[in-house]
């Protein structure tokens, strides 16, 4: 009941702003009547296929849901484009009438309104054009070196490639997950960490287009951790597909790598929030880390969410590979990140901690990128700088 009063809600507040960008640009724009009613039409459209876009995935028919979904997506990623475009053009409407106001005639307010109107949506289709390619495209390799204090000889220069929110669903199947795969497996890495947000739907809707995560190959092995679209989809039937890959699961549990005489701590916990699903599943970093031999210096988590990173740091470890953010997917959203987040993207520090925050190596909801490129990273371990 509190699930579909919530959509409610949303669809209410799509319904609003897709009058809101009607009223804001069909007036102005330089077409004739039937164009204004074509326009239209399509906003009204737009509003019926946005939610169905996101719920396609509940409908069993197939072809029909991904198809469906495909379409709806597409709307949505247009739409927010449009939307942004729409109130950006009224913030410089504005100032332009403030120019106007102070002096009359500076501005041809005729010109710019018609001209504005006809920009903004050609402009949204092309950043969802560009954001489509982007998206899916193979994710690109970034390499990052990650300098530790006190790191053992034999692990200077020790490879963790990560990948994180695949989101496997409507729009992303087995041949994305195949490219991914050969991408990792050809930088032979010493481990593979997998940060969550794998799948978006349940096991029997996508064993076969996740099956491609069973050729993950490294010399320590591939670990993945749980992230929040795991528990939306089914996490202990997504923990058990995982383990029957070959996939090591952690679950607020660590293991120890002996990498040519030189050990580290490898751990994982469950996604931030796993605790409102599932009490057992509480997210736990020190429980990740205990029992864990008090010799070894280099400790490693996974965990989803950066917000992990603060009880990382109290806990004693020394890098926290984390995703989740997708680094924004595409503008404005990488500024509202930051309000859920501590960190958006890339390399960071919190006290003694390391923090890689992973753009994310697919996408979800929209298929679009723009300016948060997805990533296949490469964490090469190299010593500190001495003090």
């Amino acid at each position: 009941m509190r699930r579909s009063s919530f959509l409610v809600r949303i669809i209410l507040i799509g319904i609003l702003l897709h009058i809101y960008v009607g009223f804001r640009l069909i007036p102005d724009m330089p077409i004739d009547t039937v164009g204004r009613g074509l326009c239209a039409l399509w906003l009204v459209l737009s509003i019926f296929l946005i939610p169905l876009g996101m719920l396609a995935r509940t409908i069993k028919r197939q072809p029909l849901g991904d198809r469906l979904a495909w379409v709806g997506l597409l709307a949505m990623g247009f739409f927010s484009s449009l939307l942004v475009l729409t109130f950006l053009r009224d913030v410089v409407l504005a100032s332009l009438l403030t120019i106007d106001a102070i002096w009359p005639r500076a501005v041809a307010m005729g010109i710019w309104r018609t001209g504005s109107a006809a920009a903004v949506p050609l402009t949204a289709l092309l950043s969802t054009l560009v954001g489509l390619v982007n998206a899916r495209r193979r994710a690109r390799v970034v390499t990052i070196e990650v300098p530790i204090d006190d790191l053992p000889p034999a692990l200077d220069g020790f490879t963790i490639v990560q990948i994180s929110d695949i989101h496997v669903g409507p729009t992303i199947k087995r041949h994305y997950v195949d490219a991914i795969v050969n991408a990792v497996n050809r930088l032979e890495p010493d481990l593979i960490a997998v940060t969550g947000d794998i799948v978006d739907g349940s096991v029997p809707q996508l064993r076969n287009h996740t099956q491609p995560l069973s050729r993950l190959s490294a010399r320590h092995g591939a670990f993945l951790v749980t992230g929040n679209h795991e528990y939306y989809a089914g996490a202990n039937a997504w923990i058990d597909e995982f383990r029957r890959l070959g996939l090591i699961v952690l679950l607020n549990e660590h293991v120890i790598v002996d990498h040519d005489g030189a050990r580290a701590v490898i751990a994982g916990v469950t996604d931030y929030s796993a605790g409102h699903h599932d009490p057992l599943h509480r997210s736990d970093p020190v429980a990740a880390l205990a029992g864990a031999p008090g010799d070894v210096l280099i400790k490693v988590l996974l965990a989803h969410q950066p917000r992990s990173a603060e009880a990382a740091a109290a806990a004693g470890f020394t890098l926290q590979l984390s995703g989740h953010t997708h680094g924004g997917q595409f503008f404005p959203w990488n500024f509202f990140v930051r309000f859920q987040q501590p960190f958006t993207a890339g390399l960071a520090r919190l006290n003694g901690l390391w923090v890689y925050t992973s753009r994310g190596t697919g996408y979800w909801g929209p298929p679009k990128r723009l300016g948060a490129p997805s990533e296949i990273t490469r964490l090469r371990l190299v010593p500190g700088e001495p003090d």
